[in-house]
């Protein structure tokens, strides 16, 4: 008998996999829309968040159109042909958050021992860009990735952060990036601009143990609004805009962006 190998498959992917079926049965045809996240969960037997990564790993794949207000509805067969995507084992959001979580709250009280006060100044001066692109109405990727970073590098061990550096950049993955589109707001990202101050005032003040409490706490946080404030969202009306990718630094200062954010899977992050 030949033998097959053995693949260790993520939840995500086995709900997703059983969505599909059931689409490609016929049971949910095109232009329906599918059962509510909730009752998804108990049929199944799952979490919410476990849910929503299958559903969200739809989309990318072309089988489905989530839409924010209007619940989750059934594509047909030729956006999924045209898409060609599909995520194989791909690492979900809430799977790398809590990885993040472990490493950068390390990362942040070695910071509060070492960072010297010129990269204090530039973590601060980060936030400041934050904060404009917010006020903007951009979505502050660039300043996000630059704080994470430098709170690592302040580490000096290049190892760790080269961890952090691929942690991070999996946000530009298929599943995580389309997240970030139907589900990050003006809202959300005021929320970790203040999470990030708290850890900038722990590392200022030199203690250790609470930088690795706040870093903690706003990654935590951070996964959170995915998996339970962002849960609810499908079935909701739609209330919070939605924030445009920020422009590189030398295309800012232009007219206030009000536009929701862009869905292009092709928009540079």
């Amino acid at each position: 008998m030949p033998l097959h190998t053995i693949e260790s498959r993520r939840l995500y992917r086995q709900i997703a996999d059983q969505i599909r079926a059931g689409i490609h049965a016929g049971e949910y045809p095109a232009g329906s829309r599918l059962p509510a996240e909730r009752d998804l969960a108990q049929q199944l037997g799952v979490s919410r968040p476990s849910v929503r990564e299958a559903l969200i790993a739809l989309e990318v794949e072309g089988l489905v159109d989530v839409r924010v207000g209007s619940g989750v509805h059934v594509l047909d067969g030729t956006a999924a042909a045209r898409s060609g995507r599909r995520l194989g084992n791909a690492c979900g959001p809430f799977e790398i958050m809590h990885a993040r979580r472990v490493v950068e709250g390390e990362l942040a009280a070695i910071a509060a021992r070492r960072m010297t006060r010129s990269q204090l100044a530039g973590l601060r001066a980060v936030l400041g860009t934050m904060a404009a692109d917010i006020a903007a109405g951009h979505m502050p990727l660039l300043g996000d990735r630059q704080f994470h970073l430098r709170v690592a590098e302040a580490a000096d061990n290049g190892p760790l952060l080269r961890t952090v550096t691929e942690l991070y950049d999996e946000r530009n993955n298929p599943l995580f990036e389309t997240f970030g589109q139907h589900f990050e707001s003006e809202r959300t990202w005021r929320l970790a601009l203040a999470e990030h101050e708290a850890v900038v005032e722990a590392i200022a003040a030199r203690n250790a143990e609470a930088a690795r409490q706040a870093m903690q706490r706003h990654l935590q946080r951070s996964q959170h609004r995915y998996a339970h404030i962002a849960v609810d969202a499908i079935d909701a009306p739609a209330a919070t805009p939605r924030l445009a990718s920020a422009p590189p630094p030398q295309a800012r200062g232009g007219a206030l962006h009000e536009h929701r954010m862009t869905r292009a899977r092709s928009a540079a992050r």
